[in-house]
């Protein structure tokens, strides 16, 4: 723990002009790729659901590409993404009249999670390629 916290006081060295690779626009592929890792959750407040983007056809996956990396390169993020849906599920064997015997399921737009795994993807590939995270992270 005391490394942790010694390390994390170390200022960072980075200097940036934002031509990095990880900025760089998204590809067809990591699209898809984030597309086909999802799983089939509840939908968010957009009703988009994994199923609809799972078998849009190929000219529709290119117009989603383009809004994507048109909201990527204009450092935009839709407001509706920031939006979710909470639904109360109750604890097993809690009394239901208690508000504390609920814990909170947050829906978020579907659209927003597959972004967020591209960006991911997009980091993790950036630091084990530079051996920038170690094998317990």
């Amino acid at each position: 723990m005391l490394i942790a916290k010694k390390v994390e006081k170390q200022p960072l060295k980075f200097k940036s002009n934002n031509n990095e690779t990880y900025n760089s626009l998204f590809s067809l592929q990591e699209l898809t790729a984030a597309i086909e890792n999802s799983s089939d959750f509840a939908v968010g407040p957009d009703d988009i659901h994994y199923q609809m983007l799972k078998h849009l056809p190929q000219s529709a996956l290119l117009t989603l590409l383009h809004i994507i990396n048109k909201l990527w390169s204009s450092e935009s993020f839709p407001s509706i993404w920031q939006q979710a849906v909470v639904l109360p599920i109750p604890k097993m064997i809690k009394d239901k009249s208690d508000p504390s015997s609920y814990r909170p399921i947050a829906l978020t737009s579907c659209l927003c999670k597959v972004v967020e795994r591209m960006i991911n993807d997009r980091l993790i590939w950036y630091l084990e390629k530079n051996k920038l995270i170690t094998n317990m992270q």
